[in-house]
């Protein structure tokens, strides 16, 4: 690592399919909040929501808000997803924006059956779920429902920090926030969520770190939280299951 800090901010807010511009600019006036070298996590699908009805029409969108999201991302790390239009298939993608550059996307692997997401996204490989290096540190994403699968578990061991973008239900709450903090703890990576606060969704957004403490608000839109770096190097030196 190149670096014995970082800050990290989860961003909670809510987001509608018929506000697009709206959503954008929440988005925008967030970002802009959080400090240069930061890293950035937003919930899934926060430009547009599920836009089931209009697929097309939200990966237009996508396309157009790119030249913002490249420009928030010019002093810092930017992470979110995004509906997206490839071969003439629908992908739920998530993007690493970096210095004004997008350096990662990762569709969707497993699509959440029980919201019929599956019916309109069509989902991406297991490899395509992979460690990212950016400056020293390295990075991995699992998207929402994904965090079920041990077997996507398995492809992130020995990342430094883990990013969750989620749309995650209400009624499903405890889990999230069990599920994750096992993640951060197993992996002895800090791991940051970021889930909508639509009033449906369990919110439960922030950032764990690898002994397990979670600073989390369901209050807030934006979380925040200095990782000390050197805490996932003593945990796996002290703690040593083989991610040193």
């Amino acid at each position: 690592m190149t670096t014995s800090s970082k800050d990290l901010i989860a961003l909670q807010f809510p987001f509608f399919d018929d506000r697009y511009e709206q959503n954008l600019q929440r988005l925008t006036t967030l970002v802009q909040q959080a400090p240069a070298g930061s890293v950035v996590l937003a919930p899934e699908l926060c430009l547009t929501n599920f836009s089931f009805d209009r697929m097309q029409q939200a990966a237009a969108f996508g396309e157009e808000a790119k030249a913002t999201l490249l420009e928030l991302s010019r002093d810092k790390t930017l992470a979110l997803t995004m509906t997206e239009k490839v071969g003439g298939h629908y992908y739920n993608s998530a993007k690493i924006f970096h210095k004004g550059e997008e350096i990662h996307s990762q569709p969707k692997v497993r699509l959440f059956t029980f919201g019929n997401e599956d019916r309109y996204f069509s989902a991406g490989r297991p490899e395509q779920v992979r460690i990212v290096e950016i400056e020293g540190i390295r990075y991995a994403i699992l998207i929402c429902f994904e965090i079920r699968f041990i077997q996507l578990w398995q492809r992130i061991q020995g990342a430094d920090i883990i990013l969750v973008p989620a749309l995650w239900g209400r009624l499903r709450k405890a889990q999230l926030e069990k599920i994750t903090d096992a993640m951060a703890i197993l992996n002895q990576a800090y791991v940051m969520v970021s889930d909508s606060a639509n009033d449906d969704m369990a919110k439960s957004s922030g950032i764990i770190t690898p002994f397990g403490d979670a600073y989390r608000d369901d209050e807030s839109n934006y979380i925040a939280h200095t990782a000390d770096l050197r805490e996932i190097k003593k945990m796996r030196r002290y703690m040593d299951i083989g991610l040193t």
